[in-house]
């Protein structure tokens, strides 16, 4: 399916301000359910960056959200924890930009990113080997094929599958 028309237009305006020279800053940003860009908070990157990718909070509902940030010192099996007024501050950045659209209305089991219906649909075509390949680990492992996920950018044309 193709990009909305407003995703469109927004990549080319990108594309002719950085062709005319206009010098754009280095933000990093994420895309929402709707192909809006939405900047990273400098604690959202801080934070959820140290240990993995930033994911973008609309890939999942807000409900399961709250769950994660609610459990913290059992983060996927490591210890997350925060202080309470950090927690509160990404809590509420990550629920006013959750994922409401159709493709992440349902709660994934475990709350994983991984286990929603729309990232197995995406990734149909990864076999269980490569996931379990020493380059890449896991399936939550965005960066590892996704070549500019660090930068909210998952665009299918930046993938590359290592060996």
């Amino acid at each position: 399916m193709p990009y909305p028309l407003h995703t469109r237009i927004g990549r080319l305006a990108l594309a002719l301000l950085a062709a005319s020279g206009f010098a754009l800053p280095a933000l990093p940003v994420l895309a929402d359910g709707n192909g809006r860009m939405v900047p990273l908070t400098p604690k959202y990157k801080e934070e959820c960056s140290a240990c993995h990718v930033a994911y973008p909070p609309s890939l999942m509902p807000a409900a399961s959200w709250n769950r994660i940030m609610n459990n913290l010192p059992n983060h996927f099996g490591t210890d997350a924890s925060l202080d309470p007024a950090t927690v509160k501050e990404l809590s509420g950045w990550i629920n006013a930009h959750a994922g409401t659209y159709k493709r992440v209305r349902e709660e994934p089991p475990q709350d994983r990113i991984t286990r929603t219906a729309w990232f197995i649909h995406k990734h149909d075509e990864v076999s269980a080997a490569t996931w379990k390949r020493a380059s890449i680990k896991s399936a939550s492992n965005c960066i590892a094929c996704h070549t500019t996920a660090d930068k909210g950018d998952f665009n299918e044309d930046n993938v590359r599958i290592p060996r």
